[in-house]
């Protein structure tokens, strides 16, 4: 290949379970082709056609390329270029000031609009760990999920994704992978092809659950009845495997006490369930001698009951014997399977620790009430970096208030000037991926794998790395890691001493681009126990919890929001609402860009006919979607053959940006602040609403 034309090792960092492997041409520096790479076996050289796409991204003509300091009111979005060492010392001396009083006044409020562990969590953490700022607990996704299943198995391992093509029986719940995991999706055709059957949980009608051989559509909140009434009936009827369950579990007695009375008639008046269809799917899943896979997600644990629901259904491969094999078991998330160095990544040992500042934390899934309620300190400074919070948290219109705040200073670092941008004081324009340097574990497959800068950075756009570097030496902190390059952070990122990770090599990491985990081809992880909880077994009972004052044992929290647990609220309010993931966006990524906001064309709320007609509502009318925190507006769209939701509940495919909705307002218009049972996360699907004509 030519000087002008190269092929550059590239990794997709968006908050998808894939982690693709990416290959980028360039040609006279600039990037002409983005594909996947052939020789990674999670990406066997696809992507997916949103990323497919990522020119259209990095090129944009939205793309901030400037420093920018606001000159409207907040939220107008009114700015005026100005240089980078204008905007770093007004941070800087805006931070000093606070810190004098209070560090805990400031705020930094950042997910995973980059999964990098070197852009996404790195120099960042250890700026604000050393002005000793407020703690941000980073709850708002996965929190509940990691909590229950933790409590179960130790930690986030499972089986291996590649083992999916081999299973029999696949049992996807609460996820929907022909949209958000491609890369597992195709490992399940495979299985299909070798005559493996595929059932999907999920209240909405998905492109999952249309091609799957069975759908059950459970009222959302409810996954957790329904995995205490499956392992009812699998005592009951014989189909446990006991040897198993001696050798590698604890509590099942008191286990089988828990479930003795949740029959499949008992969760069916929970799950809106056939009490029949309970009883085949407890049947087909503990069929004896044949490995079962399941592939759970975190859309089941954005209800009150999330973290024990996962808990729940966490027990179910040990329950039935299924870990003995390489394509049983369960799969939420491979990111435990990593020995990540957050300290090292981190630093929270630079956290000063004054008497007079004692830690604060702030849950990022309420930010709207940080903002306008929190005390001693009250938030005076807001730093915001790989995240949307004005589009993506719940109950917005209390976000948006927090950020309209005129005594709050708030800095935000962004590739294109979203909803939350629209609130900053200091705009900062921030690097793509083609443009920086890091380095990528995955939640969904066994390798680590690098990135590196393909392009250079666009107009004056800087990674994140670059920006917390100059604040820290504007702020005077002298600390050596606050001058390490990207490179030597990335060689930190993991543990060497660690059983599964400390194989990766940097020097043959960068040369081939990515390397797998050091587990066995086929994995199976706890076929003979070996679980990381501090038992070493499946914790049907859990000390640990116990010890905190929580239910040991699974059970099942109703939604907080429901029209049987709060029967006054769904008077007013009688449809349960979810909002899944839409499938041309990636959270608010990629929802501004010219070919996926046409794809996608326009809000939509899916709703069952039956609803609709007692409404009046027809097909394509824009309706209001409403409750006491506040509405938006969709059009509707109502599938008399196949109904895209069952009675009783509605589905806005999300996240639009507030000012490319129509109406200036999106799906979290409704959504809550309530946080979940465990971890404190966010509850977007436990909303219960009203839907009628609109009025314009």
């Amino acid at each position: 290949m030519s000087d002008s034309r190269r092929s550059v090792r590239a990794v997709c960092p968006h908050d998808c379970p894939d982690t693709c492997a990416m290959q980028v041409t360039v040609e006279d520096g600039r990037a002409t082709a983005v594909r996947g790479a052939p020789d990674v076996a999670i990406t066997r050289g696809t992507l997916c056609s949103k990323v497919a796409h990522y020119l259209e991204r990095t090129y944009s003509e939205q793309r901030l390329l400037y420093p920018m300091k606001r000159v409207g009111k907040k939220g107008e979005g009114r700015f005026e270029r100005i240089s980078w060492e204008l905007a770093l010392d007004t941070i800087a001396e805006k931070f000093r000031q606070l810190a004098a009083t209070d560090p805990r006044s400031i705020l930094p409020y950042s997910y995973a609009g980059t999964m990098g562990l070197v852009q996404g969590s790195s120099m960042d953490r250890r700026f604000f760990h050393r002005l000793g700022a407020s703690f941000l607990d980073r709850t708002i996704c996965a929190e509940a999920g990691y909590q229950g299943y933790k409590a179960t198995i130790g930690a986030t391992l499972g089986t291996d994704p590649e083992a999916f093509a081999d299973a029999p029986y696949i049992l996807i719940w609460g996820s929907n992978p022909v949209v958000s995991n491609l890369h597992l999706w195709a490992r399940i055709v495979e299985a299909k092809r070798k005559g493996a059957r595929v059932v999907c949980i999920d209240p909405v009608r998905s492109l999952t659950a249309e091609k799957s051989d069975w759908h059950l559509a459970p009222l959302p909140g409810t996954d957790g009845a329904l995995a205490l009434a499956l392992m009812h009936v699998l005592i009951r009827d014989g189909l446990v495997d006991e040897d198993y369950v001696a050798r590698y579990t604890t509590g099942y007695a008191a286990l089988k006490r828990r479930v003795a009375d949740w029959t499949p008639e008992r969760a069916a008046g929970e799950t809106g369930l056939a009490a029949a269809d309970i009883e085949q799917l407890a049947r087909e899943y503990g069929q004896d001698g044949r490995p079962a896979a399941i592939r759970v997600n975190y859309g089941l644990n954005r209800c009150a009951g999330g973290g024990s629901a996962m808990r729940a259904i966490s027990c179910l491969p040990a329950l039935t014997g299924h870990w003995r094999w390489p394509q049983g078991g369960i799969l939420l998330s491979t990111s435990g399977t990593y020995g990540t160095d957050s300290h090292a990544l981190e630093r929270p040992d630079l956290y000063p620790f004054d008497s007079r500042f004692p830690p604060r934390h702030v849950n990022m899934s309420a930010i709207g009430d940080a903002l306008l309620e929190a005390d001693d300190p009250a938030i005076r400074a807001i730093m915001v970096y790989n995240s949307n919070p004005v589009a993506v948290a719940p109950d917005s219109n209390r976000v948006r208030a927090g950020f309209a705040r005129e005594d709050l200073f708030c800095v935000v670092h962004e590739l294109f000037q979203t909803d939350t941008a629209d609130f900053a004081d200091i705009l900062l324009p921030a690097t793509s991926q083609l443009e920086q340097w890091d380095i990528h574990k995955s939640y969904g497959h066994l390798n680590v794998m690098v990135n590196e800068p393909a392009i250079a950075s666009l107009g004056e756009a800087r990674p994140n790395t670059w920006v917390f570097r100059e604040l820290a030496r504007r702020m005077g902190f002298t600390e050596p890691c606050f001058a390490e390059t990207d490179e030597e952070i990335g060689a930190q990122a993991f543990r060497k001493d660690h059983p599964r990770s400390g194989n990766i090599d940097m020097a043959s990491l960068q040369a081939q681009g990515w390397q797998r985990l050091n587990v066995p081809t086929p994995y199976a992880p706890f076929a003979e126990g070996g679980f990381l909880t501090p038992s070493g077994k499946c914790e049907f009972y859990s000390d640990t919890l116990a010890h905190q004052g929580i239910d040991p044992l699974p059970h099942y929290i109703p939604p907080r929001e429901g029209p049987r647990s709060n029967p006054a609220l769904a008077a007013k309010y009688p449809l349960a609402f979810v909002s899944p993931p839409s499938r041309h966006f990636l959270n608010s990524s990629f929802a501004n860009l010219p070919r996926f906001v046409a794809a996608e064309g326009k809000p939509w709320l899916d709703m069952h006919p039956a609803d609709a007609a007692a409404r009046g509502l027809q097909n394509g009318a824009r309706v209001r979607i409403f409750n006491a925190r506040g509405a938006f507006h969709a059009s509707l769209r109502v599938d008399a053959a196949h109904p895209g939701v069952r009675e009783g509940v509605v589905s806005a495919p999300s996240i639009w940006w507030q000012k490319l909705s129509g109406d200036g307002c999106n799906a979290n218009a409704v959504t809550s602040q309530a946080p979940t049972d465990l971890g404190k996360g966010a509850t977007f699907y436990d909303c219960l609403v009203e839907v009628a004509a609109a009025a314009d």
